[in-house]
């Protein structure tokens, strides 16, 4: 019951939020179109499965850094933490090879896919790694977007809870709501 109450809270607060902010980011990617996912899945295994797995699993102990090699491609299913990332941030990563806001000496082994993929592409490919997301993900991240773009228009009535790990999700769900 708990639990409810705090998500209606949130939830009101966040629609009174999307109707004020109401503009699109600049690269949004939206997982509910279907031609876009479909386009990006098709991208998705030509272009970035042999890296990050066709199931999006990411490569064997992608979570470890080894001094002797590369760093591994990381997972985008639930078990990642490219949700904890905004469609801006995600595009920059897959366009440039980084983060915008990464410090200058650190390393990306992530390739820049500014010159083989458009815009396009690249947020089709966004839109099909968060559409395999579930809906507690996809909230969470919809979050770190400006006007919270790509709020599931289920989340107020379909039950979701966020996973376990998600500690910013709720912090950020506590910052909305004061």
């Amino acid at each position: 019951m708990r639990r409810m109450r705090f998500r209606a809270a949130a939830w009101a607060v966040l629609m009174v939020s999307v109707a004020a902010h109401g503009a699109l980011p600049a690269h949004f990617a939206d997982a509910t179109d279907k031609i876009q996912v479909t386009a990006g899945k098709r991208i998705y295994r030509q272009r970035c499965a042999s890296c990050h797995g066709r199931q999006l699993q990411g490569q064997p102990l992608w979570q470890l850094q080894d001094p002797f090699e590369r760093r591994r491609a990381p997972a985008h299913d639930a078990s990642g933490h490219t949700w904890e990332h905004s469609d801006e941030a995600l595009f920059h990563m897959t366009k440039y090879g980084r983060f915008s806001d990464s410090p200058r000496g650190v390393r990306s082994y992530m390739p820049a896919f500014a010159g083989s993929l458009d815009d396009s592409q690249i947020l089709a490919v966004i839109a099909f790694i968060k559409a395999r997301w579930p809906l507690g993900l996809r909230v969470s991240q919809s979050l770190l977007n400006p006007g919270y773009a790509g709020m599931p228009a289920n989340a107020r009535s379909a039950e979701w809870t966020f996973p376990p790990t998600c500690i910013t999700s709720a912090q950020r769900w506590r910052a909305v709501s004061r």
